[in-house]
C-alpha cells in the first residue's frame, strides 16, 4: 500500500461539501498504487475513489481527468469523474491536488487466461479508437528522455552485466526513435491490477495516472509485456495470440505499427525495468510505499531483445 499523504474523516468532510455527493459516510486508503495516494471513499450518494496527485502538477491534471471524461462519454468501460458544484474536476485537500471518480464493482484477474486477455485486448483497442477523438495532448514524461536520466540515477545501484544491458538497449532504443506510427492519448500503464472484471466482463479500465500521447502500439506493447509473459519473461503464445487478436477485431494495426513491434516490446520493458529500479533504490518518503520487483522487467527484457518476437497471425482481424 502506498499512502504518502494522509487524509482524516474531518478534512475529507469538509472537502466534499464542494460537492452535490452529500457527507462522508465511510473511506478507507487502497491497498495498491505506488505513484498516488488513493483511497476509497462512501458518500450519502455514492461510492468513489479519491485520489490525491503526489507527482502530478496540477497544471497537466486537465489531461488526464478530461480524457477519462471523455472516454467514458463515448461508451469506454473507464471510471467517470464526479465534476463539483462549479464543474471542476479537482482541486486542493492536504495541499495536493484530488480528485473523485467514480467506484467501478469488480477485480482484478492477477492470473488471467487466453480468454480474459481476448476480452481486455477488444476493451483496450476500443480505448484507443476513442482516444483518437481526443483534442488532448501531453508529451509522455516517461519517454526517452526520461530513461536516460533515470538510467544514470539507477547505474550505481547495477552489475556490470545489467549495466552492459541498460546502456546497449538505450543506444538501441535511440536509432528507433524516429519511427512515424499512429499517435493518440494512450493509458500508458495498462497491467493486469489496472483492468476490472465482474465475472468474465472488462468492468472497467482504471489508473491513468500515466496517460500522455504517445503511440498506440506502445501502450499495446506495455499491456502485452505484462498481461501475456511468463515467470521467465518469455511470451505465453496462447495468451499473447488471444491478446493481440481480441485488439485487432476492433482495431487493426498498421503495416508499420506490425513492423515496429519487436522494438516496442523492447522499450516498453526498458521503461518499466528503468521505473522499478528507480523506485527501489530512490524510493520517495511516504507510509507503506510497496516497490515492485524490477528483475521482472529486466528478465522482459533480456528475453525481448534475445527473441525478438513478431506480431502472431491477425487471424480474426
Amino acid at each position: 500500500m502506498s499512502v504518502y499523504t494522509t487524509v482524516s474523516a474531518e478534512e475529507l468532510d469538509a472537502w466534499l461539501a464542494r460537492y452535490a455527493l452529500g457527507g462522508l459516510a465511510a473511506f478507507e486508503p487502497i491497498k495498491a498504487g505506488i505513484e498516488n495516494t488513493n483511497y476509497f471513499v462512501t458518500t450519502e450518494r455514492g461510492r468513489y475513489v479519491l485520489t490525491l496527485y503526489e507527482r502530478l502538477p496540477a497544471d497537466e491534471l486537465p489531461f488526464y481527468l478530461n480524457l477519462m471524461a471523455h472516454l467514458a462519454k463515448s461508451g469506454v468501460a473507464v471510471p467517470a469523474p464526479a465534476p463539483d458544484r462549479t464543474g471542476a474536476l479537482f482541486s486542493m485537500l492536504c495541499g495536493k491536488p484530488a480528485s473523485l471518480v467514480e467506484r467501478i464493482d469488480g477485480a482484478p484477474r492477477l492470473s488471467p487466461d487466453a480468454g480474459h486477455c481476448a476480452a481486455v485486448g477488444e476493451a483496450f483497442a476500443r480505448l484507443h479508437l476513442a482516444a483518437q477523438h481526443y483534442r488532448g495532448r501531453l508529451a509522455n514524461r516517461r519517454g526517452p528522455a526520461w530513461w536516460r536520466q533515470a538510467a544514470r540515477a539507477v547505474r550505481p545501484y547495477l552489475s556490470a552485466e545489467q549495466a552492459g544491458l541498460l546502456a546497449a538497449e538505450l543506444r538501441f532504443q535511440a536509432g528507433a526513435n524516429r519511427m512515424r506510427l499512429p499517435k493518440a492519448a494512450i493509458h500508458g500503464d495498462l497491467f493486469r491490477d489496472n483492468v476490472l472484471f465482474a465475472g468474465e466482463r472488462v468492468a472497467g479500465i482504471i489508473d491513468f495516472g500515466f496517460a500522455a500521447t504517445d503511440f498506440l502500439a506502445y501502450d499495446l506493447a506495455i499491456a502485452v509485456n505484462d498481461w501475456c509473459s511468463v515467470a521467465d519473461g518469455e511470451l505465453d503464445d496462447a495468451r499473447t495470440s488471444a491478446f493481440v487478436d481480441g485488439y485487432q477485431r476492433v482495431r487493426p494495426l498498421a503495416a508499420e505499427e506490425r513492423e515496429q513491434w519487436p522494438t516496442l516490446l523492447r522499450a516498453a520493458a526498458l521503461r518499466f525495468w528503468l521505473s522499478r529500479l528507480y523506485d527501489l533504490h530512490l524510493p520517495r518518503p511516504g507510509d507503506l510505499v510497496h516497490a515492485h520487483d524490477p528483475e521482472v522487467f529486466e528478465r522482459v527484457l533480456a528475453r525481448r531483445v534475445a527473441a525478438m518476437p513478431r506480431l502472431p497471425d491477425a487471424r480474426a482481424a
